[in-house]
């Protein structure tokens, strides 16, 4: 059955990568920056007790969009819009610029931006880093699509920048101004989440290198807010995950056969050709 992309669109090209599994901590660690976000996004579907199941099923739905039928896309995102109507609330604590009392709702437009926010600009980070180039027309695509996405979850156009150029200024909005700020809540659970990941121990070298990755590719200013202090030097840790990443996109990911470097969502969509 037709869906909503096509083999041709920037954010099949893009998200049919595994790489790309690497952009899921990071846009998880940018969500839960926004103290409204936290409370009305995160902490009522346990995203940060149960990290791990949220991007699990943050990816499920993406995949199902991205890859799947129109009429099964629509069931997902009806899904969690039906979710996020029935949050909302007042924050108890004051958190940064935020007062006690302040009031979120899961379906608040600004709130809902910074989450599409955080998964294209992490998707575009890691599909540079470690996939392959991106132009900027390429990367205005790619946004295109992801307006259709914010679109499925509610969204509407007014409230979605309208070109790249927008794009960027709502990125510096957000990463120069007062509106993110990390809580010692999301604190204390984003370390559990990078740190510490409940895995076997023979997989532990694996994902520490993996959540340093995560880690260094986060804004330098969220970054800070973490006190994630165990990194090296900025000037050491941009060349250790740069000249890494230079390595695999130049000398590992073009060997890569089909069937290893794509999920599967892709290559079946692949296969029927749809």
């Amino acid at each position: 059955m037709e869906g909503y992309f096509t083999d041709a669109s920037m954010l099949r090209r893009v998200n049919r990568e595994r790489a790309l599994a690497l952009a899921g901590p990071r846009a998880l660690l940018m969500q839960a920056a926004h103290p409204l976000a936290v409370a009305g996004l995160l902490a009522h579907s346990t995203a940060l007790d149960e990290p791990y199941d949220r991007l699990a099923r943050t990816a499920q739905v993406l995949s199902t969009i991205g890859f799947g039928s129109r009429d099964d896309a629509d069931r997902v995102t009806a899904h969690v819009r039906a979710m996020h109507r029935r949050v909302s609330g007042a924050i108890a604590q004051p958190v940064g610029p935020y007062p006690a009392g302040a009031r979120y709702r899961a379906d608040d437009p600004e709130l809902l931006l910074w989450v599409l926010f955080s998964l294209v600009d992490s998707a575009v980070v890691v599909y540079r880093k470690y996939v392959r180039s991106m132009s900027r027309a390429d990367e205005a695509l790619l946004w295109e699509d992801y307006r259709l996405i914010g679109r499925l979850f509610g969204l509407r156009d007014d409230d979605m920048p309208a070109t790249l150029a927008e794009l960027d200024a709502y990125r510096a909005e957000m990463l120069e101004g007062e509106r993110l700020f990390v809580s010692d809540w999301a604190r204390e659970r984003a370390r559990q989440i990078v740190l510490e990941p409940p895995v076997p121990w023979m997989a532990r070298p694996l994902l520490e290198t993996v959540n340093f990755v995560t880690i260094a590719l986060l804004p330098d200013r969220i970054r800070d807010q973490y006190r994630f202090s165990s990194l090296p030097p900025a000037v050491v840790r941009k060349a250790v995950v740069g000249g890494g990443a230079e390595y695999v996109k130049r000398a590992v990911i073009p060997f890569i056969p089909a069937r290893l470097r794509l999920v599967p969502a892709a290559r079946t969509a692949l296969a029927r050709g749809a």
